[in-house]
């Protein structure tokens, strides 16, 4: 019983495997066809139900520590953040200018950038240390040391700021969670898949793209536009020395080739979480009750996406940076699973 036991659970496993290994070629493919078009459609629809079950399997998790009742400081760490993403859409702005909020959102502008490499640092802390004094010291550090690496190094304000939430949450921590995965449960086609996850950056920068063949319609453009997704495109630009002209960038062959890459990222991060249902069973404590509030909170999230696009994103803040957070434990935990892996 116990030997057919476990071939059950390897053959699953190879199986979702080999799921994704077919995943990251449908991403690839339809970012290179559709790479605006499916960037908005994964993010308001199929994002909103990725925080709200992955949100719920890492609370059934314990967050990967122990006295997961630190990790309140993470709420607040998305309250702050996600107040002045509020107080940007056109009904709210006049009142930014108001009361405290005129001393309190210029704050919190300049600290944004600070807070997620903070919230980093204290994952570590969260991983590492369990007493709560050292958490409480760790927390400090954190803050001091989140402060002071933004004010010496400028290039790390974009690097903590733009790209941890986005392109190495959904690429990079995507990526090492399926080498852990793969190494605990030594399945080939989980090689494989993560071996196809690292090429494809360079399957893309050396794909032929023609600019003719991507004509967005005037509301995908405007929907981009009005979210500011552009600017992680432009940051990604600078940072490859690829940049072309600023105004043309967006539609160039290399401005096509980053969002084909940001596109597949954000659509395979999505759809390798649904995949590993059977796998990681975050399903198995979705309760029914839990299984209805969470049902009614993404049509409420699509809804308002539809209604407005960048009033879902300011009143989604909130949740897209408390499940980037909250995960920062276990990307942590990953990572030295990896480490520890490849020592033995």
């Amino acid at each position: 019983m116990a030997i057919t036991s476990k071939l059950t659970a390897k053959d699953n496993t190879n199986t979702v495997d080999w799921l994704n290994v077919g995943l990251i070629f449908l991403s690839l493919f339809l970012a290179f066809k559709i790479p605006f078009e499916l960037f908005l459609f994964a993010y308001a629809v199929l994002g909103p139900l990725h925080y709200l079950t992955q949100i719920n399997w890492l609370n059934g998790k314990q967050f990967f520590v122990k006295e997961y009742k630190w990790i309140v400081v993470y709420i607040v760490f998305c309250c702050f953040l996600a107040v002045p993403m509020i107080f940007r859409l056109p009904a709210f702005k006049p009142y930014a200018e108001t009361g405290l909020l005129k001393y309190y959102l210029p704050f919190i502008q300049t600290y944004f950038n600070d807070i997620f490499l903070v919230a980093l640092l204290f994952g570590g802390v969260l991983v590492f240390f369990s007493k709560w004094q050292y958490r409480l010291i760790g927390l400090c550090l954190s803050l001091i040391i989140g402060v002071t690496v933004l004010k010496l190094i400028p290039f790390s304000a974009v690097l903590f700021g733009a790209f941890l939430p986005s392109i190495i949450h959904v690429y990079l921590f995507t990526l090492l969670f399926m080498i852990y995965g793969s190494q605990k449960s030594k399945s080939v086609p989980g090689i494989l898949a993560s071996v196809i996850m690292v090429l494809v950056p360079f399957i893309i920068m050396n794909t032929s793209v023609n600019p003719e063949n991507y004509h967005p319609s005037a509301y995908i453009g405007n929907t981009f536009l009005a979210g500011d997704f552009q600017v992680l495109n432009v940051y990604i630009g600078k940072f490859l020395g690829v940049m072309d002209e600023p105004s043309k960038f967006l539609l160039s062959r290399n401005g096509i080739r980053i969002q084909v890459f940001i596109t597949f990222c954000y659509t395979y991060h999505y759809l390798n979480w649904f995949s590993k249902t059977t796998v990681i069973g975050w399903h198995k404590n979705i309760s029914k009750k839990k299984s209805i509030v969470i049902g009614v909170l993404w049509l409420l999230s699509v809804a308002l996406y539809a209604y407005d696009y960048r009033t879902g994103l300011a009143f989604l803040f909130f949740l897209s940076a408390m499940h980037v957070f909250m995960e920062f434990p276990l990307n942590i935990t990953s990572v030295k699973g990896i480490i520890s892996g490849f020592k033995k």
